[in-house]
């Protein structure tokens, strides 16, 4: 008899071995049509894998990761299945799930592919899609899998299965086709509804710039048209707000292959812009009792190895800087805390002196692959606005519940109203990927865990997404078009404290280890910039506007009254403009409309002799007419309550 444990606690037992879609159906037959994939004693497996003991077991439907993780898996060997029929000898690589939908990396050869040829990919694919063809897994050997695929000729493959360890390697089969994977995925490829072939780039094999670029294929699918439709819409908005191409029509910033690709170059608008939002988390830090410091952009590569960040990131960094005369090694800074330490060192502490709360936007670099970098959200060197807070055992959960004020406090101030609180522990079944103690870490997960349990916050908990050096609170942020980015992360660390032998005396004279808080609100100026700009298509709150207003006389005749406007605004501090082409007052309006300024002042005959402005918004169009100090007087008061709400 094999009992099985539900979520509600309710336990059915089965007299004999039973699939993922028997329980399901055994609930009900709408939910069997329904659930895309199965969670077994926390392992998520294969609907129609046989479950032969007692097992606690959980049943996903579409809207929960598991499931599109099996689905967006199956749509992308089937992807592979058409591309092999359509292409016959293509040599496959990988073909994960991603955040949204899938791609398939494949070495074409001497096949020409383009765009144009993604709707003939999608014709086989349906074709596969109406065969019902069933999905099957098998265990097989190394020695198997390697005979296998050194027989079809596949390289990628082959170098795949020899990393893996012997007793851990599955094969899929689906009709004709068969792909090396773990899994899991759905029990024939009929659950595949609706897809679309999204583009296709170049992808270096295993994101390595030496190896050969192969063609990457993306894809994504859903169970029903509308879902399908939906995202494509969704695509085309989040086409007009891409951040590369709003950037450069706001002219906020830029990239320069002499200057380096992942390098970039921040125009003046783009300046004035990020130093506004460093300027409104200084106030903030200020009010929470944090003193900037500033640290040099490299660092001796022994206080990183210290630190553990060399043997964590060593290949992700900047090759060593070496001085011949001295014989000394440096690294272009990859992260701030290690220089904190150092700080928080520098002379004796006592527990009276705690917490210290140092906070600096500090430059650190990365060498991502030139293959990954992406606008400012995936750039080689960022500016983090990074804090750490070194503080005793008593005041740990008092600082990380202020730390989350904190960026409450911003994402209302900059309008981001959809967010989840991601908890991020280790993997219990990985620990050599993290350094310190199991008391350490354990102390440090309760301790986020009973601070957003006191504000209340909507959390997920994943395990394996910790830093290296302890457990984190992620804020997973919805945009205005749905999608999900990561921003803002708070973590606990017992580790450095230690590595770097930091202290206190405390209340008994005795010596104690400081807890370390790291902090980034806004995780990094680029990605935090870049998702701004998505997030808002580039019309940012009015008290963050590169231009707030724009002066726009219907003639030459009215020129100087403009420039009379535009100098007694920028001396209220308001930053305006004056578009005095000589064009027509219709096409400055769409002009500057385009350019995202909130507010539009035309002046003509009327508003020059009656000393007025009549007022557009952007957006809402006519507001009426004003005086010049009115209207100061109403921006400043508006910049006060978007700030101070």
């Amino acid at each position: 008899m094999i009992k099985i444990t539900f979520p509600d606690g309710n336990v059915r037992e089965f007299a004999k071995g039973v699939t993922g879609l028997e329980i399901a159906k055994n609930i009900s037959d709408r939910l069997a049509k329904e659930v895309l994939s199965i969670t077994v004693n926390g392992e998520v497996w294969d609907l129609t894998r046989s479950i032969n003991t007692n097992a606690s077991i959980k049943l996903h439907k579409w809207d929960e990761e598991e499931a599109k993780h099996a689905y967006w898996h199956s749509s992308a060997h089937l992807m592979a299945e058409a591309v092999e029929i359509l292409y016959p000898g293509v040599k496959l690589g990988i073909g994960p799930s991603i955040e949204n939908g899938f791609y398939y990396d494949i070495d074409f050869g001497d096949y020409s592919v383009s765009d144009a040829d993604l709707p003939k990919i999608e014709s086989k694919m349906m074709e596969i899609v109406k065969a019902k063809e069933e999905i099957t897994r098998k265990e097989v050997s190394k020695a198997e899998a390697l005979a296998t695929y050194t027989k079809k000729g596949d390289p990628y493959k082959v170098e795949l299965i020899s990393d893996l360890e012997d007793g851990t390697i599955t094969f899929y089969s689906q009709g004709n086709f068969t792909d090396l994977c773990r899994g899991p995925h759905l029990p024939d490829t009929s659950y595949i509804k609706s897809f679309k072939l999204l583009s296709i780039a170049g992808a270096y094999w295993r994101g390595n710039e030496k190896n050969k670029q192969l063609t990457r294929i993306y894809g994504i699918s859903f169970p029903k048209k509308t879902l399908l439709d939906e995202y494509l819409v969704m695509l085309e908005e989040a086409k007009k707000r891409d951040h590369r191409k709003v950037g450069k029509e706001l002219e906020l910033f830029t990239f320069s292959q002499k200057v380096g690709q992942g390098l970039p170059l921040w125009l003046p608008k783009g300046a004035q812009l990020r130093e506004r939002l460093e300027n409104f988390l200084k106030r903030v830090q200020k009010k929470y009792g944090y003193e900037q410091v500033i640290t040099p952009h490299i660092g001796q590569k022994e206080l990183y190895v210290t630190s553990g960040h060399y043997a964590k990131y060593g290949k992700d960094s900047f090759q060593p800087i070496h001085t011949p005369a001295e014989g000394e090694e440096f690294l272009l800074k990859p992260m701030n805390c290690p220089h904190h330490c150092e700080i928080y060192k520098h002379k004796p502490r006592s527990y009276k002196d705690l917490p210290v709360r140092m906070a600096e936007f500090g430059t650190v670099y990365r060498y991502e692959q030139s293959g990954e970098l992406h606008g400012l959200t995936r750039v080689r060197g960022f500016t983090q606005d990074d804090a750490h807070i070194f503080c005793r055992p008593d005041q740990l959960k008092e600082e990380f519940v202020k730390v989350i004020d904190i960026v409450l406090y911003i994402f209302k101030t900059l309008d981001f109203k959809e967010f989840t609180a991601q908890i991020s522990l280790r993997d219990p079944n990985d620990k050599d990927k993290y350094i310190g103690s199991d008391e350490n870490w354990e102390k440090a997960e309760q301790a986020i865990i009973e601070a957003v349990q006191e504000k209340g916050l909507q959390t997920t908990t994943e395990l394996g997404e910790a830093a290296f050096y302890g457990p984190k609170l992620d804020f997973m942020v919805k945009d205005a078009i749905g999608r999900k980015w990561q921003l803002g992360t708070i973590q606990v660390d017992y580790n450095l404290p230690e590595r770097f032998d930091l202290e206190y005396i405390g209340a008994d004279d005795k010596r104690h280890r400081p807890i370390m808080i790291h902090r980034a609100p806004f995780g990094s100026m680029e990605r935090f910039v870049a998702v701004l700009i998505e997030h808002s298509g580039g019309r940012f709150p009015l008290w963050l506007a590169p231009d707030q207003a724009v002066v726009l006389p219907i003639s030459e005749k009215f020129n100087d009254y403009a420039k009379k406007v535009a100098d007694l605004l920028n001396n209220y501090d308001i930053r305006t403009l004056i578009d005095d082409r000589n064009e027509k007052i219709g096409k400055k309006i769409r002009d500057n409309e385009l350019k995202r300024i909130p507010y539009l002042l035309i002046v003509g005959e009327k508003e020059a002799t009656s000393d007025m402005v009549s007022v557009r918004m952007q957006g809402e169009g006519d507001k009426g007419q004003m005086k010049p100090e009115e209207f100061a007087n109403y921006i400043n008061a508006e910049v006060k309550k978007q700030i101070e709400a």
